[in-house]
């Protein structure tokens, strides 16, 4: 069981906010054991933000966390690049309503964190102990966990109707090596068609062939792909983000298919009550019961 980790020093980063369209500077803070990550506006310095289930509060083409009538937007990536390197505490002070987009990936946040560098803290790292398996499905889209460790493995799923995508999938083990060079440089993507129909409800403002994959109904218009599969890469990218909601590392297999954020919460939801039904074993560590009950959701 490793220690949890927390950044060396602060480091910061500035960029657009990619709904909002307005300049945003993220500063990442060293934390102290079992803090975990919690954002901060600077405007309402007062209201910490953690990165928890309880402060998902939209998902509207991101997923955005709010506390006491606060909120900050675009989480995912700066949270999927702390799981993936394992960055357990961290107090991150936003100067702006969103996390920047940067480029349009995790590279960025996996690059500032190495930079910053990482301390070991005297605590054990407690992983989130899930006793048996929990699946949630909306007619052909759905999410399953399998307690198989050790490690956590995903295995993700995507079929869109364009040339350019098409089915996809990829399975992947999470570690810090494998996340930086295979699913951090993946970027989100969008459709050049839905544009308009974005902005007009004030999301997208910030968006740009810079910070974004961008297709026609052809082919790419935002210059060539880091990866033949960026998209499926990207996907597995968001779940790890809105997984990073748990507040604590998983072990097991997950499954996905044809999901995005809202399904990915309510998949992390499920999780998070099926871990009530797991003992605590001898010496504090907590561990999976054999033959718990298996849970299912659906929802239309």
């Amino acid at each position: 069981m490793r220690s949890q980790t927390t950044l060396r020093t602060t480091v910061s980063i500035e960029g657009v906010g990619l709904h909002s369209g307005h300049p945003v500077v993220a500063h990442f803070r060293p934390a102290p054991p079992d803090h975990g990550l919690v954002f901060y506006r600077v405007d309402h310095p007062e209201t910490p933000i953690p990165a928890r289930l309880e402060s998902a509060s939209s998902f509207d083409y991101a997923t955005t966390l709010s506390s006491r009538g606060v909120s900050i937007g675009t989480v995912e990536h700066a949270l999927s690049a702390a799981l993936g390197v394992g960055l357990d505490n961290c107090r991150i002070e936003i100067e702006g309503p969103e996390v920047p987009i940067l480029d349009g990936s995790a590279l960025p946040f996996v690059r500032l964190f190495h930079a910053a560098g990482f301390e070991r803290q005297g605590m054990p790292v407690r992983r989130l102990p899930l006793p048996g398996p929990v699946e949630v499905s909306r007619h052909d889209r759905f999410l399953s966990y399998r307690p198989d460790g050790p490690g956590l493995t995903i295995t993700y799923e995507i079929d869109f109707p364009h040339p350019a995508v098409g089915r996809q999938d990829m399975t992947v083990s999470v570690r810090p090596e494998d996340y930086a060079a295979r699913i951090a440089p993946a970027r989100t993507f969008g459709f050049a068609r839905d544009v308009e129909a974005l902005r007009a409800r004030g999301l997208a403002r910030g968006g740009s062939l810079h910070n974004a994959v961008v297709l026609d109904e052809t082919g790419i218009v935002s210059g060539p792909l880091r990866f033949r599969d960026e998209f499926v890469r990207h996907k597995i990218l968001d779940l790890l983000g809105d997984l990073a909601l748990l507040g604590r590392p998983l072990e097991g297999h997950i499954h996905a298919r044809k999901a995005g954020h809202a399904l990915h919460i309510e998949f992390a939801r499920a999780l998070a009550s099926l871990r009530e039904l797991a003992p605590a074993a001898g010496g504090g560590r907590e561990s999976p019961a054999a033959g718990a009950r298996e849970i299912r959701a659906s929802a239309n």
